[in-house]
């Protein structure tokens, strides 16, 4: 545990970092697996009503820097692809 109160308040705030990243990678996931379920359920019109959310999820943790841009881009892709295999 830090003691000099620099490295405390640095604790704290990488606390507070680490549960709001942990709530934006959680909402990420949570998109993704509801379009993958969708998809596997081969209910086509659910994965498409899903992708804007997963999208717009996606894209606002590029825009908080929790995910790479490259790794929104590739996600989002994928999730294209997925769709358009079915």
């Amino acid at each position: 545990m830090p003691i000099i109160k620099s490295a405390k308040k640095a604790l704290r705030q990488a606390k507070r970092r680490q549960d709001k990243n942990r709530k934006w990678k959680d909402a990420v996931r949570g998109a993704v697996k509801t379009v993958e379920k969708a998809v596997v359920a081969k209910k086509t019109d659910a994965a498409i009503k899903a992708i804007p959310l997963a999208y717009k999820t996606i894209d606002k943790a590029a825009k908080k820097h929790i995910l790479t841009k490259n790794r929104a881009a590739r996600m989002k892709s994928r999730l294209t692809k997925l769709i358009a295999k079915q």
